[in-house]
């Protein structure tokens, strides 16, 4: 475990740069101390590489949040806990709304821009160093640049025609919140920055396990043009989608499950799975929506991420049978990006471009891995981009994707609603942290 040997040894430093908010220093640091000083100033290869692998670690922070928060307002499942907000706010039970300054968006949130932060350091300590080769440069500024884009995007997913602040490199002059579709031009000319100093770069640092087969320059391009793809599938450009999905790992005959993984541990300073749950909790359960059990097909082997519970679960007039199984220990990894995501977007960029053969043939790919036929229905678009939600639903439950996928169709008021009075949300509102 040499990745989290390499986080003990940096603690140091990292508790200088990964702790900084999105738009100021924290106070408890001191901007000019030596550590931040010596990385902004002609800094090592040693120092170069430490940020990068703070940089991988801090990603993982927050995503539970925002999977599980999208995913209940998606009404994807539910979080049965201590905390009310968890079964009010994110379902508008009767007049409650959701909160621009509670855990469930600023968690998220902050967390994305931290990363994103310690990325700008990254870029102006690599800018500021002459202990590193062009080519090597090259390879911190595409690394860098990419996790940039894909904090970024997640962002946005949440904010949507909210908009999304991406010049923060300067926290005494912040750039503007940009539109939905000026955020998706800019976030999408980051990727592709970053995947440009890729080509012809390299890697002066190492990743985590969880990249094992994604650490090169010329792998970790793959894994840049397929986080793309997903950004250009959630903004509606298909054509787009698709070319980026081609060039990346998409592999149509090879294994679904191949792709870059956060990766948990029980060693010292390291954190766990936050989306494992031990079976059969009486409190802090992720409970499977009843829609995603009652409109399952039969024989989907997809069904195995749920687990029945010995009774039912209730809490606050809303009832579960079903718990996640998605992830069997609390140090399963989670994927970033897969194969089957990949498949999907290939297929959904298809249908949408109207080449419905090959979106099929991208649709009876995933249904055969769950052990179902081939698909039968209508081979018209709309009944295709049925069939799309519908296997979308089941592979990536649990991912951070059902509420993104059903807004960008126009369907989230389609979902049912559970307690008279609830509401479904489109979007989250920006923090109110953001005093705009």
């Amino acid at each position: 475990m040499k990745f989290y040997h390499a986080l003990r040894v940096m603690l140091p430093l990292l508790a200088l740069v990964l702790w900084l908010p999105s738009c100021e220093i924290d106070e408890q640091f001191d901007p000019n101390g030596p550590s931040l000083n010596s990385v902004l100033s002609n800094a090592s290869p040693q120092e170069l590489n430490l940020l990068v692998s703070g940089i991988e670690a801090r990603m993982r922070n927050g995503f539970g949040t925002y999977v599980t928060a999208s995913g209940t307002v998606a009404r994807e499942l539910y979080i049965f806990d201590a905390d009310p907000r968890n079964t009010e706010d994110l379902l508008g039970k009767d007049d409650a709304v959701l909160d621009a300054n509670t855990f469930y968006l600023t968690a998220p949130f902050s967390t994305r821009y931290r990363v994103v932060k310690n990325a700008n350091i990254l870029l102006e300590a690599v800018n500021n160093t002459d202990q590193i080769s062009a080519a090597e440069a090259a390879g911190y500024r595409g690394f860098a640049n990419t996790v940039k884009a894909l904090m970024l995007s997640q962002i946005l997913d949440f904010l949507d025609e909210n908009g999304v602040r991406v010049d923060v490199a300067d926290p005494d002059n912040l750039g503007p919140y940009l539109s939905k579709e000026a955020g998706y031009d800019a976030i999408l000319a980051l990727f592709d920055e970053g995947f440009s100093q890729l080509s012809g770069a390299e890697f002066a640092f190492a990743l985590s396990s969880g990249f094992d087969d994604f650490n090169t320059p010329a792998t970790f391009g793959l894994v840049n043009r397929a986080l793309a793809a997903r950004v250009a599938t959630r903004a509606g450009r298909y054509s787009e989608a698709l070319t980026y999905v081609n060039n990346s790992f998409l592999d149509l005959m090879g294994d679904l499950s191949v792709g870059p993984e956060h990766i948990f541990s029980t060693a010292a300073g390291d954190i766990l799975n936050p989306l494992f749950k031990a079976p059969g909790q009486s409190g802090d359960q992720l409970v499977v929506h009843p829609r995603i059990i009652d409109n399952a097909e039969a024989g989907d082997n997809r069904l195995d991420k749920f687990r029945m519970r010995v009774e039912a679960t209730v809490q606050d007039g809303l009832t579960g049978d079903f718990e996640t199984a998605l992830y069997a220990t609390a140090t399963s990894p989670i994927d970033i990006i897969r194969n089957e995501e990949l498949v999907l977007i290939w297929a959904e960029a298809n249908i949408n471009n109207n080449d419905l053969d090959e979106g099929i043939q991208g649709l009876n790919i995933v249904r055969n891995a769950a052990g179902l036929p081939d698909y039968s229905g209508p081979e018209t678009q709309e009944a295709l981009i049925d069939e799309l939600i519908m296997q979308r639903t089941y592979s990536l439950w649990g991912e951070g994707h059902q509420m993104f996928d059903l807004r960008r169709y126009g369907r989230l008021q389609d979902l049912p609603i559970d307690r008279p009075g609830d509401d479904v949300w489109e979007r989250f509102p920006i923090p109110l942290s953001e005093g705009v």
